[in-house]
């Protein structure tokens, strides 16, 4: 099928399992009008100059959103290159991810960072053929050592050091900012950050409950990677204190991330977050490392540390005990969520498509196959593989 650059073509996706937010549909068509989604109608209804393509019982998806990862094949976004911005985007698209967020590792002094993200801003004005990056996501250093697990100690800072002032200037392009809630001057932080534009974000923290209400008070409102690098119930004396975890679970008001690799988290604990949170505040994402995309035991470097794929994680090398991020990307995880957790198929991808939009505030754009919305689709085989790409109107993967 042609690409139509004038954006004023009609295509119809036929012969499908169109994936809503609430429902399948069979039996009608998706039209798409240019570069935006046009609705869902019955098959009878389509005018004669309208392309049909068949997709032969395959899934009609959003096209899947990202909003936590950090590279693929050997590649990782905290290398200002447009060969390694290229080769992840493409991987990506290639795997039915339509739209993503550039994530940063804390690997690297401010200035290094800064860099990376003027990288960011520049590649977000261009075109490209991969998956459409919407901004950046910081995993900053101000993190708690004590929950960094895959990350190197030695960059960490305090947000009281003042050292966070540069990375303000990025409101165009930071999303999502992570710190530890607990740690002296945070709650400043996230008060800067919230009024920059930037969703503060609490990770890699040893936080109680009252440090989180505390924080969600000055506009934090994102969770990373639920059960990953946070605290949980500690004795203080007699009394039990709940800690980051718990309160994740409990509190209203947050976006939470949960990583659905099957090795993160076994299926119990991800049945407990979406029982406890839901599938329009559980947000599934990939936290792929540049090992994501690679054969088993394929050795890959973060920040100078080296791991090795094994079994779906990025595995410390020598340490059998610490792994740094997936090394499986989003599409994977949906039969996770489906077949491992029990998860309705419809709301499994609602936490990786319109959940993730949300969380983000491009709801309005992208994570659905509503009208007047970006035509970024996904057609899935049955075991969540991409057979076809499109993005903004445009197939970039076709089989």
């Amino acid at each position: 099928m042609p690409n139509h650059p004038d954006n004023s073509y009609s295509t119809a996706l036929t012969n499908g399992r169109i994936v809503l937010p609430d429902r399948l549909v069979t039996g009608q068509a998706l039209l798409i009008e240019g570069d935006k989604i046009a609705g869902v109608v019955r098959q009878d209804e389509l005018a004669e100059n309208v392309h049909v393509l068949n997709v032969g019982g395959r899934y009609i998806s959003p096209g899947l959103v990202d909003i936590h990862t950090h590279g693929a094949v050997h590649r990782s976004f905290n290398e200002p290159d447009a060969t390694a911005y290229e080769a992840i985007t493409v991987e990506n698209a290639r795997r039915g991810v339509t739209s993503l967020l550039a994530t940063l590792a804390a690997v690297a002094p401010i200035s290094e960072l800064c860099a990376c993200l003027d990288f960011c801003r520049s590649w977000m004005a261009g075109q490209h053929d991969g998956a459409q990056i919407l901004g950046a996501h910081l995993e900053s250093p101000f993190i708690d050592p004590a929950q960094c697990g895959g990350v190197n100690r030695k960059g960490l800072r305090v947000p009281a050091d003042g050292s966070a002032e540069p990375l303000l200037a990025y409101g165009d392009v930071l999303r999502i900012f992570v710190l530890a809630p607990e740690l002296p001057g945070a709650l400043e932080l996230v008060t800067a950050l919230d009024r920059h534009g930037i969703i503060p974000a609490a990770g890699h923290s040893s936080a109680r409950d009252a440090d989180l209400a505390a924080a969600m008070a000055c506009g934090l409102r994102h969770i990373t990677h639920i059960w990953s690098a946070q605290s949980s119930t500690i004795r203080v004396g007699p009394w039990r204190k709940p800690g980051l975890l718990e309160a994740s679970l409990v509190f209203d008001g947050l976006m939470v991330e949960m990583i659905s690799d099957n090795r993160h988290l076994p299926p119990t604990l991800m049945a407990l977050a979406y029982k406890c949170i839901g599938p329009d505040r559980l947000c599934v994402i990939s936290d792929a490392t540049s090992g994501a995309g690679l054969p088993e035991g394929s050795p890959f470097t973060i920040g100078g540390m080296a791991y090795e794929v094994r079994e779906g994680v990025g595995m410390l090398i020598g340490d059998d005990t610490t792994f740094a991020g997936s090394s499986t990307l989003l599409n994977q995880m949906v039969p996770v969520l489906t077949d491992a957790v029990g998860i309705p198929l419809v709301e499994a991808v609602r936490m990786v498509t319109l959940t993730p939009a949300k969380a983000i505030g491009r709801a309005d754009q992208k994570g659905s196959l509503e009208p007047g919305k970006d035509a970024d689709v996904a057609i899935f085989n049955p075991d969540f593989t991409a057979w076809k790409t499109m993005i903004g109107g445009r197939w970039v993967v076709t089989d």
